[in-house]
């Protein structure tokens, strides 16, 4: 219990002053490995209905735990993951009221080897410029990051989760007077995962992932019980009640069904 708390006191602390932690070897081997065998199932099955997407372009895909591309014991596979006490325990240190479950995603390298990365804030895509510099007091969105195999990782802006970019940032983020959004930030700090590494970081903060080394890491995403963040949670993800009965902690996933329900 005291490792525990050192843990959880670490982890605010260093969340808190920078917006991301790094936990080495957070999962072994053989925790993985029924992970990355689900994963690589619910890829086949993404890529035979996204093909034209992933020629487009695309380093990710969403939506993991619905029953559109994985059976109900591959579900309960990534449920009993999201709702282990190895990761609630981290979720609650960082998100003591009422944490929900919003998301997965799973990140890969782009069909095209000189694909260009990208610097960016997530909510960027959905709110204004001033609503994104609001954010930045608002309602937490936490990537949990388990990298599947050893990878270049992510660069991110340390301490931009709470502050708002500078001119260099935002020019380079938002392809501004001449800049692209793939060209360095003398700010970015390189964080590189091997397999089995976990990568807290916050989702309102500056980052980019790097490419290369057949990438495959799994994001699952928690949030504050804010109904901005909750509108984006899709029922089917969630689990049904046999299921949430065999969850080591299903608050999280107990307290988006409220959420979503009221």
């Amino acid at each position: 219990m005291r490792l525990l708390s050192e843990l959880q006191t670490y982890i605010q602390k260093q969340y808190s002053a920078y917006g991301y932690v790094v936990l080495k070897q957070f999962f072994n081997s053989n925790e993985r490995l029924p992970i990355y065998t689900e994963l690589m199932d619910f890829q086949q099955n993404w890529l035979k209905d996204n093909f034209e997407v992933y020629l487009a372009g695309a380093v990710n895909s969403a939506y993991l735990t619905s029953t559109q591309h994985l059976n109900e014991a591959s579900r309960e596979t990534l449920f009993n993951l999201i709702a282990s006490n190895k990761i609630m325990q981290l979720v609650q240190s960082l998100i003591p009221k009422s944490p929900c479950f919003l998301n997965t995603q799973l990140f890969f390298d782009p069909l095209n080897p000189d694909q260009k990365n990208y610097w960016h804030r997530d909510p960027q895509y959905h709110i204004s410029l001033v609503e994104q510099q609001a954010a930045l007091t608002g309602p937490n969105v936490i990537h949990f990051r388990l990298a599947l195999k050893n990878e270049r990782g992510i660069e991110l802006v340390p301490k931009s989760h709470i502050k708002w970019d500078s001119t260099e940032e935002l020019e380079v983020r938002l392809s501004q007077n001449g800049k692209q959004h793939h060209q360095p930030l003398s700010t970015g700090k390189v964080i590189a995962l091997d397999a089995g590494d976990l990568l807290i970081f916050s989702a309102n903060m500056i980052h980019r992932g790097l490419y290369g080394l057949d990438r495959l890491a799994l994001d699952i995403l928690f949030c504050d019980p804010a109904p901005e963040v909750l509108k984006f949670i899709q029922l089917d993800c969630l689990p049904n009640t046999e299921q949430l009965a065999q969850l080591e902690d299903a608050s999280a996933f107990e307290n988006s069904l409220r959420f979503i329900h009221n």
